[in-house]
C-alpha cells in the first residue's frame, strides 16, 4: 500500500496556536498510512466547532453568484489571462495547490496565481498546478468565461492519469479547521495512486508565521502609518475556535506597538462594531480600509469596499472619516507568498 504524510498534522489543532513555535511541531510519520492519517485527523478535529474562512466564504460567494443571477454589472478582468495550470504531462512531482478560488479573475490572477508563480520558480523540479475547492466558483467561472478550473477531485485523477509518484499539497488556506481535515480525506482517499504525498501548512500557522504576516503588512502599509490614520484590516470569521487567529494578530499588532492597526471581521469578532469604537478611541482623521484575506473578491469589494449602507466604508465615511479602500488580497504580498514557499518545502522535505 502506498502511504501518506500528513506534514504537521498536530498544527491543525488550535488549542496550540497561541503557543505554537517554528519548527517545533513534529511532522507525522512518513510511514502512516492515507487511510489512518485522514482517521486521526478526523478524530482529532471531531466535536470541535473549527471551520476556515473559506467555508464560511464558500456560503457568502454562493449566495452572492446566486443573486447576481449570472448577470453581472461589474467587470472583474480578463480571465484569458489567468492560467489555470491544468495542463497535462505533469511527471512524477507535483505541487498541487489548493485555494478556495474566487470568480474575481483579476484577483485570482494576482493572488493566487501569483502564489503557484512563485512556488514554480522555487521549486523547479515540480509540476505545479491548480485546484479549487469552491465548486459554486468553478461552475460560474466556467459559464461566465468559459475558463474550467479543477476541483479537487479533478486535480487528483489528472495527477493519477499523468503517473505523479510524490504529490505534495500546498493549501493556500489563511487557517487550519474541518475544511483542511476535509482535504486530508479527500485526498487520502485517492493517496494508494502515489508513492508520497504530503501536506504543507496554511498561512497562519506557527508563532513564526503570525510575526513574519505581522511585518509583511505593517511594512505593505507603511506610506498610510501618519500618527492621523487607522490602517484597519478585514478578516472573514468564523464562528469557530479558529477565529481567534484575528484576535492574536491584533494582540501581537499592539504589543509590537502598531496602536493604530486594527483587525476586524466580517462574520465573527472583532466586529465592525467593536472595530468602529476602537477607532473612535482614538485621533484619526483617516481610516485606510484592506482585506486580511488571500484574495480581494467579493467581501473586499462589497462588503467593505461598497456603497451600501452596511458597507465598513459607508459606516467609517458616516462618522466623519476620510476613507481609503486598498484593494489587494494577500497573496499580491511577495512576503506573504514566501511563507508558502517555506511550508511546500517543509512538506517536500517530509517525504525526502
Amino acid at each position: 500500500m502506498k502511504k501518506m504524510t500528513a506534514y504537521l498534522l498536530s498544527a491543525a489543532l488550535f488549542a496550540s496556536l497561541a503557543t505554537a513555535c517554528a519548527g517545533n511541531a513534529p511532522a507525522s510519520p512518513a510511514a502512516e498510512p492515507a487511510t489512518e492519517a485522514a482517521t486521526a485527523a478526523a478524530e482529532t478535529l471531531s466535536g470541535t466547532d473549527a471551520v476556515t474562512e473559506a467555508e464560511t466564504e464558500a456560503e457568502t460567494e454562493e449566495e452572492a453568484i446566486e443573486e447576481e443571477n449570472d448577470e453581472e454589472n461589474y467587470n472583474t478582468g480578463d480571465a484569458s489571462l489567468d492560467n489555470v495550470r491544468n495542463q497535462d504531462e505533469i511527471g512524477e512531482n507535483e505541487l498541487l495547490v489548493l485555494s478556495f478560488g474566487t470568480s474575481f479573475n483579476d484577483s485570482r490572477r494576482l493572488t493566487i496565481g501569483a502564489i503557484e508563480n512563485d512556488l514554480e520558480a522555487a521549486f523547479p523540479d515540480y509540476s505545479v498546478r491548480r485546484g479549487f475547492t469552491a465548486n459554486i466558483i468553478i461552475d460560474h467561472v466556467q459559464k461566465r468565461d468559459n475558463v474550467l478550473i479543477d476541483d479537487v477531485d479533478a486535480a487528483l485523477d489528472r495527477a493519477i492519469a499523468n503517473g505523479v509518484k510524490n504529490l505534495v499539497i500546498q493549501p493556500t488556506h489563511l487557517m487550519n479547521g474541518l475544511e483542511y481535515n476535509d482535504l486530508l480525506e479527500q485526498v487520502g482517499s485517492k493517496a494508494d495512486a502515489f508513492e508520497n504525498v504530503a501536506f504543507g501548512e496554511p498561512l497562519l500557522t506557527s508563532d513564526e508565521d503570525f510575526k513574519r504576516v505581522e511585518t509583511a503588512v505593517t511594512d505593505w502599509t507603511k506610506d498610510y502609518d501618519d500618527g492621523e490614520t487607522a490602517i484597519v484590516f478585514m478578516g472573514h470569521g468564523t464562528e469557530a475556535d479558529s477565529n481567534q487567529v484575528y484576535t492574536k494578530m491584533q494582540e501581537m499588532l499592539t504589543a509590537d506597538g502598531f496602536d493604530n492597526y486594527y483587525v476586524g471581521t466580517v462574520e465573527a469578532t472583532p466586529s465592525l462594531d467593536d472595530v468602529l469604537q476602537a477607532v473612535k478611541a482614538g485621533e484619526y482623521k483617516r481610516v485606510v480600509l484592506e482585506p486580511l484575506m488571500v484574495v480581494a473578491g467579493d467581501h473586499a469589494n462589497n462588503d467593505m469596499a461598497g456603497d451600501d449602507e452596511d458597507s465598513w466604508k459607508t459606516v467609517f465615511a458616516n462618522e466623519g472619516y476620510e476613507v481609503e479602500c486598498v484593494l489587494r488580497g494577500l497573496g499580491e504580498n511577495e512576503a506573504i507568498r514566501s511563507i508558502y514557499i517555506d511550508h511546500a518545502k517543509a512538506a517536500m522535505e517530509s517525504i525526502q
